[in-house]
């Protein structure tokens, strides 16, 4: 059996107080105890939440969990809603003629600001030759903002990828 010790320290329980309201406490000096048994604590914070998934599960990918993109010689808005998004994929360029660019923007609804560029020059003389550039982050995108990915390049360059929302606005988990 183990030993119960009371604890008189007026911060402590001034905290308990303002956390606890109605653990008001019967005196000074008794509020608060602390005891050489042990006791098992049980975390149901996520269960209380609703969520019973793991974090690493959470962000799992599934069939209709991604939205997934591929962009050629154009500009295409990939993310046009608010929330938390991973994106995930690969700029492409094979035997380019010209010098071009492939990119990944965000916006806030004013201005962008380039996530991930690539930028090949003519300096490839083999046909056939490339490079692949991977990627993989996560964006927040607020009210009004969005997400483009642009190829430019007649086709000899490409950004192709998914994108997989993994909360909302609030930060509500998303669950595949």
């Amino acid at each position: 059996m183990g030993s119960e010790y009371f604890i008189n320290s007026q911060e402590l329980e001034d905290k308990v107080r303002n956390l606890l309201p109605s653990q008001g406490g019967a005196g000074a000096g008794f509020d608060l105890s602390a005891s050489t048994q042990i006791i098992p604590v049980i975390d149901l914070t996520e269960s209380a939440e609703g969520s019973n998934l793991r974090q690493d599960l959470q962000t799992s990918l599934s069939h209709g969990s991604v939205t997934s993109f591929n962009v050629v010689n154009t500009t295409t808005t990939i993310i046009s809603n608010t929330g938390y998004y991973r994106i995930f994929g690969a700029l492409s360029a094979i035997s380019p003629t010209s010098t071009d660019e492939v990119n990944i923007s965000i916006s806030d609804g004013a201005t962008s600001k380039i996530l991930i560029n690539g930028k090949v020059s003519n300096r490839w003389s083999t046909a056939g030759t490339g490079q692949v550039i991977s990627f993989d982050f996560v964006v927040f995108v607020p009210a009004g903002g969005s997400v483009t990915a642009t190829s430019g390049g007649a086709g000899s360059l490409s950004v192709a990828g998914s994108t997989r929302q993994i909360a909302d606005i609030d930060g509500e988990l998303t669950n595949p």
